[in-house]
């Protein structure tokens, strides 16, 4: 199923072109257009799915695989010296197009762009820490 107005419907269908440099059944791999590095790709599901929660479980699994396989190889032929796999879910977490789609973030140790993934941690009483993996885990075993 595809969204007409999803831009990454569209890019993944090959409706748009892009610079892409994988693709199979299930997914296109396309260069970030607006990249944090040298071959930042992304992962794009053929089907619309609006982000992690609408994703099926199965084609979910797939796109990590296909991501482990990628990096791997990414890694190998752009020499880089690590690599980040990036998955935002809502605006709030910086989901600006909402299409399902896995950034594959190659790292370098020279990078102007260093600041990539850094957040202000927050601080949380021992007891703080307590009731919210006592509320998780209560939670996470009722439903799974």
């Amino acid at each position: 199923m595809k969204k007409s107005d999803c831009i990454f419907c569209k890019l993944a269908s090959g409706e748009i072109p892009s610079n892409t440099i994988y693709e199979e059944e299930r997914f296109r791999v396309i260069l970030d257009a607006a990249p944090a590095s040298k071959g930042h790709a992304l992962i794009l599901p053929k089907d619309h799915y609006a982000n992690l929660y609408e994703i099926d479980e199965e084609v979910a699994g797939e796109a990590m695989k296909l991501a482990k396989r990628l990096a791997a190889r990414m890694t190998e032929l752009l020499k880089c010296d690590g690599f980040n796999l990036v998955q935002n879910n809502g605006a709030a977490a910086g989901q600006t197009v909402f299409h399902f789609h896995l950034h594959l973030i190659p790292r370098y140790k020279e990078m102007k762009n260093d600041d990539i993934l850094i957040w202000t941690k927050e601080l949380f009483t021992e007891d703080e820490m307590k009731e919210i993996c006592g509320s998780l885990k209560e939670g996470i075993a009722k439903e799974l």
